[in-house]
């Protein structure tokens, strides 16, 4: 009886080893997608996001892109300017407020970064606050996670109100 019993055990031992062996090698790693705004002053970008985590390959992910005018000045209002894709600095994303965030996965993370590589590759004279500014940006990175946005806001120009838009048109997102 003694070596039955052992032998269930060494069975069910190994059954856990096995277990716990196919649960790490199909273990998904993901990014965390968190969209900002920041309130109008000198600042810029006033939406932007910030992508956090692992891919399944183990690469380390912690980085963030907004759209924005190259030199913020006056000229913005009366024509485009030349525009580029920028990191926030910690100090500015901290002092940003955030949205909602949306997990994914590794081919979601690529598609997010070909969206940004598609912005990096514009001509100059790319920024224009009427048709081309931070939030056309991130409603094409969002757009990007299938998520729902109004084509036909009227917050083009109010990254905060566009961001509340885009969580009461997925009422899902915390």
């Amino acid at each position: 009886m003694k070596s039955g019993f052992a032998y269930i055990l060494r069975i069910a031992g190994l059954a856990m080893l096995l277990m716990t062996a196919s649960f790490s090698v199909t273990a998904r790693a993901e990014v965390a997608v968190t969209f900002y705004s920041h309130d109008f002053g000198k600042n810029f970008p006033h939406a932007f996001f910030v992508a956090k985590g692992e891919t399944s390959d183990g690469k380390k992910v912690d980085t963030a892109f907004g759209f924005t005018a190259v030199n913020v000045s006056p000229t913005i209002l009366f024509g485009s300017v030349n525009g580029h894709v920028k990191a926030p600095s910690a100090d500015y994303i901290a002092s940003s407020n955030p949205h909602f965030t949306v997990k994914v996965d590794d081919r979601k993370y690529r598609e997010l970064m070909g969206v940004v590589q598609k912005w990096q590759a514009i001509p100059q004279k790319s920024y224009s606050l009427n048709k081309r500014n931070c939030v056309h940006f991130i409603n094409d990175a969002i757009k990007t996670l299938d998520l729902r946005t109004n084509l036909k806001t009227a917050n083009w120009k109010k990254p905060r109100s566009f961001m509340e838009e885009v969580m009461r048109l997925n009422p899902f997102l915390k």
